[in-house]
C-alpha cells in the first residue's frame, strides 16, 4: 500500500464531518459502469445523513494526503432505509440479525492495493463488536453481461465478493430509482442482495 495512504474509521455522528468529501467522491465514482449514476452531491449528503443518525454505523475513509480517495459505509439493517429492509422481511430474516454493508467507492488509481478487503474487514469486525449480528449483507446493481455500456476493460467484483464468502440471493432484490448518465429522468434499477454468515471472532 502506498506510504501516503491512511485509513480512518468513524462511528455514528462522528462521521458527519466527512460527508461533503464523501458525497463528492460517490458522485464521481458512481458515474462509471455498473451504476451509471448521474449523481447529485446534495442528495448524496442527504443519504449519508442516515449513517450519522445511527450510533452503530461505520464510515471507513481512505486518505491520500488530505484528499479523500475512498470510502465505505455500513450500519445495522434495522437503521437502514425501508427499501433495503424489505427483502429480508419477505424472507423471514429478522432485520436485527443483519449488518448492512453499504456502498464502497475508491478512485481507480488506488485500486489493487488491498483496500477493498480492508473495507470489508473493518465493517465485518465492527458488526461482530455490536453483538447479536448473524449476517452481513450488501446490494449489487444488476447489469446484463452483454450490456453495450460495459467498458471493454471492466472487471466484475463478483469473484472478489465470492472469495469473501458472500453469496448472491436471486430471490432478494431491491428496486431503486435513479437518473442514469445521459438520461433526463429517473428509471428503476434492480439490485440483488449478497449475504454471508458472520462467523465469530477468530
Amino acid at each position: 500500500m502506498a506510504s501516503d495512504v491512511r485509513v480512518l474509521t468513524r462511528r455514528g455522528a462522528d462521521s458527519a464531518e466527512w460527508f461533503d468529501a464523501v458525497a463528492s467522491l460517490r458522485v464521481e465514482v458512481f458515474r462509471s459502469f455498473p451504476y451509471l449514476y448521474e449523481g447529485d452531491a446534495g442528495y448524496e449528503k442527504h443519504y449519508l445523513a442516515t449513517y450519522a443518525r445511527s450510533a452503530d454505523s461505520l464510515l471507513v475513509i481512505v486518505l491520500a494526503g488530505d484528499q479523500v480517495v475512498g470510502a465505505s459505509t455500513g450500519l445495522p439493517l434495522s437503521a437502514a432505509e425501508p427499501a433495503f429492509r424489505q427483502p429480508f422481511a419477505d424472507q423471514g430474516i429478522p432485520v436485527e440479525d443483519v449488518f448492512y454493508c453499504g456502498e464502497s467507492v475508491l478512485l481507480p488509481a488506488f485500486r489493487g492495493l488491498g483496500l477493498g478487503h480492508r473495507f470489508f474487514d473493518e465493517r465485518e469486525a465492527h458488526a461482530r463488536l455490536l453483538g447479536g449480528i448473524r449476517w452481513t449483507a450488501f446490494a449489487s446493481v444488476d447489469r446484463a453481461k452483454d450490456d453495450p455500456r460495459r467498458p471493454p476493460d471492466y472487471r466484475s467484483n463478483d469473484p472478489f465478493w465470492t472469495r469473501r464468502g458472500y453469496v448472491p440471493q436471486p430471490d432478494m432484490s431491491v428496486r431503486l430509482p435513479w437518473k442514469q448518465v445521459e438520461s433526463s429522468q429517473e428509471t428503476g434499477q434492480t439490485l440483488t442482495m449478497w449475504l454471508r454468515p458472520l462467523e465469530a471472532r477468530r
